[in-house]
């Protein structure tokens, strides 16, 4: 081999090509202890990309070569479909113990995507610990942070001493990430604190209670939250678990990092397929059938169709004052196309910092006049760029109209744009509903009136 197998492929498309071709030819040949050699130097997540990028067959058989544990550690980081087409060509033993290694929240979230007849099959092979997790999770509604917790947490008791904690941590035989921060529970099993694990490992004195050790500040959340508030907590904290507790304050189990992760990057995902007016598409592009994206996507066109009609009957209801100046026309797309443009624009900066939490529906005043100020600045600036082009094609009266027109469509898209993901927030409406194509449909209407109208008002009549 003349290149390293584990160089990251995300950062060397040509490796990662070469790897895929280098593994196809081995298992045409059948080199399974080449195979096996080679992966050794490969990364899991490296690993697990290299496999969904062969043909199914192959895929079947590269699975198979793999050692039982790392197998199990690449299954973990595929998508849900090649998940499934795995356990389908698996036998029943090995997709049970591929579904068993599985994190408890990953193993619901699988079992929750497949065919009913598969779920009761498997489940009736399941250990009944980890059956019962299955349950516990997918009895929360869905994108609660009931589905996303881990109930495999670890805690300790707060009327323990630092060493009987220590001995209880030594008794799981565990190296996990789980022990760095240790969540207290009193004798109900109710959440009262969250302790670094580096406190009892600093205690001076072993038979200190655990009690002493507390401050009580621990950060929660409730199991029925949605997911992203866990997200915004975790972020707005810097933490690296978030506990989970049920109506009772009950410890019920933890968020990590690394699900929020999942978790932050689906709901980017998400906001950016509604505001490109296609809905949520929860597939691979790639993989997608034709009639699916069609699908996904003609309901909002036909929708936008229907709405620049009105825009349509804007046009011909000043048709005779159109045929008097025909300049107007000239004009018309470089008008309505910047109060869309601008309506897109603070629409995209207002819906974003929405989802993030930069802004509250309290700061909706302070923001609207500061809007203002800064549309009003961009659209005097426009104005009187395409002024001077007015004056050489009509006049002053006509660079009177098109500067004027472009300073209020430019205030009104923007403003448009800001306040419409304030409306739908407040109306407990996903704010990225605030599509960029919807505003720029509506601006374009509102920028063909208000053209017009100054038209009429400033021109001779016809």
């Amino acid at each position: 081999m003349n290149y390293p197998w584990n160089c990251d492929p995300a950062h060397d498309k040509q490796v990662f090509n070469d790897r895929l071709v280098e593994l196809n030819q081995l298992l045409d040949h059948k080199q399974f202890d080449t195979i096996r050699q080679m992966v050794i130097e490969v990364e899991v997540p490296d690993m697990a990309e290299l496999l969904e990028e062969l043909p199914q067959a192959s895929q079947i058989l590269f699975f198979r070569t793999l050692p039982r544990k790392t197998a199990s550690a690449v299954f973990a980081y595929l998508s849900h479909n090649a998940k499934e087409d795995l356990i389908n060509a698996l036998s029943d033993e090995d997709a049970l113990h591929l579904i068993k290694s599985l994190d408890a929240d990953d193993r619901a979230a699988f079992l929750d995507e497949l065919p009913a007849e598969v779920v009761q099959a498997l489940s009736l092979r399941l250990p009944h610990d980890k059956l019962k997790e299955v349950q516990l999770l997918l009895g929360y509604p869905p994108e609660s942070v009931g589905r996303l917790m881990r109930p495999d947490f670890v805690s300790i008791q707060e009327h323990w001493t630092v060493q009987q904690a220590l001995n209880y941590l030594r008794s799981l035989r565990q190296d996990s990430s789980r022990f760095n921060t240790l969540f207290v529970t009193n004798e109900d099993n109710q959440l009262t604190d969250a302790l670094h694990i580096r406190k009892l490992a600093l205690a001076l004195d072993p038979q200190t209670p655990i009690q002493q050790l507390m401050d009580h500040r621990v950060i929660y959340i409730h199991a029925r939250e949605d997911q992203e508030k866990a997200v915004e907590m975790m972020q707005h904290y810097d933490l690296n678990s978030l506990p989970v507790v049920d109506g009772d304050e009950v410890l019920v189990g933890m968020v990590t990092v690394d699900d929020v992760l999942d978790v932050a990057q689906a709901e980017t995902t998400e906001d950016f397929h509604k505001m490109g007016s296609v809905g949520v598409i929860n597939f691979n592009i790639s993989s997608a059938g034709a009639l699916m994206l069609y699908r996904k996507r003609i309901g909002w066109l036909l929708l936008l169709v229907f709405v620049n009609i009105f825009a349509g009957m804007a046009i011909a209801t000043f048709e005779h004052m159109i045929a008097a100046v025909v300049a107007l026309v000239f004009f018309l797309p470089l008008i309505i196309g910047s109060s869309g443009n601008a309506g897109a624009q603070t629409s995209t900066l207002m819906v974003r910092s929405l989802a993030t939490g930069d802004v509250r529906m309290k700061d909706w005043g302070r923001l609207m006049l500061k809007e203002i100020s800064v549309a009003a600045a961009l659209g005097l600036t426009m104005g009187l760029a395409i002024s001077a082009i007015g004056f050489w094609q009509g006049g002053e009266a006509l660079a009177l109209v098109v500067g004027l027109s472009m300073v209020a469509v430019v205030v009104v898209g923007s403003l448009m744009g800001m306040s419409l993901p304030f409306l739908l927030s407040k109306l407990n409406i996903d704010p990225a509903t605030a599509s960029a194509p919807l505003i720029t449909s509506m601006a374009d209407i509102l920028g063909i009136l208000i053209y017009f109208s100054i038209a009429v008002s400033i021109l001779p009549a016809p």
